[in-house]
């Protein structure tokens, strides 16, 4: 019964991952005069650890000193959330941001909830929490998306129940994750949107998705500029081929000769641009080899 208690709390967002305090137990090794599960504190900075399973990999400088001003005039408004380690420290589940213009500001201690949690609670509250943030690019979204599925081992139903997002929202981003490397930092650093990222991953061959990339890049193209790109690299060109009444004259006159010294008929393709193809059928492997005995015989 307490686990599906649990598993209905996460259903609802990290807000749910912190309710009920009051109930929860103090983490093992922790002393009595150290504070308990559930309350919130006024932490040493120097007592925290960044949490090794923050999904989030870039911090902007201009925006932690923002932040960090804002803090200046009205204080941290909403606690970090730590959980105790067993070397007696805390580690930060969510506001590293805080934490980290806290120490710009050089505060000491910072308003702390604290709570108890295994590596795995940390991971999944940490991801949770960072895809529900509003300044996140798309592909730091689709990570954390993967690494719910790889180390969480949720699946898409189970994500979409965990953070409120349409399964076909969470598809959406994973496919970002298949656009080559290249087009992946692009989008981090702002150069295209999702949208051109949704359009680009249509296209499976890397190499074509960066001269797309490359296109859009170059000329601004909008994102539905670079859909009718794609769609014209993924349809085949048609090409104008020249109907065998209407070959040349001295196409035609090739080809007797070629016949001829080949042994029997073969065929011409040629296209309205001027270039063509000669094709030598054979009808076995004996032929095969006449064929190639007559080309190596005249090198």
């Amino acid at each position: 019964m307490a686990k599906a208690i649990k598993k209905q709390a996460l259903g609802r967002g990290l807000s749910a991952l912190l309710q009920d305090s009051k109930e929860e137990k103090r983490s093992e090794g922790v002393e009595n005069n150290a504070p308990k599960a559930g309350s919130i504190i006024e932490l040493e900075l120097e007592l925290i650890e960044v949490n090794p399973f923050q999904p989030r990999t870039q911090f902007k400088e201009d925006a932690i000193r923002e932040l960090a001003s804002s803090i200046q005039e009205l204080g941290v408004i909403q606690p970090i959330t730590v959980r105790k380690t067993k070397t007696n420290t805390f580690q930060l589940v969510s506001g590293e941001r805080r934490f980290r213009a806290s120490k710009v500001l050089g505060n000491k201690t910072i308003p702390a909830y604290i709570r108890v949690a295994n590596d795995q609670e940390a991971l999944e509250m940490a991801l949770v929490e960072n895809i529900q943030r509003q300044d996140l690019d798309p592909i730091e979204i689709a990570l954390s998306y993967q690494r719910l599925i790889d180390d969480i081992q949720l699946t898409q139903e189970q994500m979409s129940q965990r953070v409120g997002k349409k399964r076909s929202t969470i598809a959406n981003y994973l496919r970002l994750l298949k656009l080559d490397p290249l087009i992946q930092t692009g989008m981090r650093d702002g150069f295209i949107s999702m949208g051109h990222g949704r359009a680009i991953v249509n296209i499976n061959s890397h190499a074509d998705q960066i001269s797309i990339y490359k296109e859009i890049i170059a000329h601004k193209l909008s994102v539905r500029a670079t859909e009718t790109l794609v769609k014209n690299y993924s349809t085949p060109k048609q090409v104008k081929a020249i109907k065998k009444n209407d070959l040349p004259k001295f196409v035609k006159d090739g080809v007797q000769k070629i016949a001829s010294y080949f042994g029997h008929k073969i065929d011409i393709k040629m296209e309205k641009k001027g270039s063509g193809k000669i094709l030598i059928p054979f009808h076995s492997k004996e032929d095969y080899d006449r064929i190639l005995k007559l080309i190596e015989r005249d090198k």
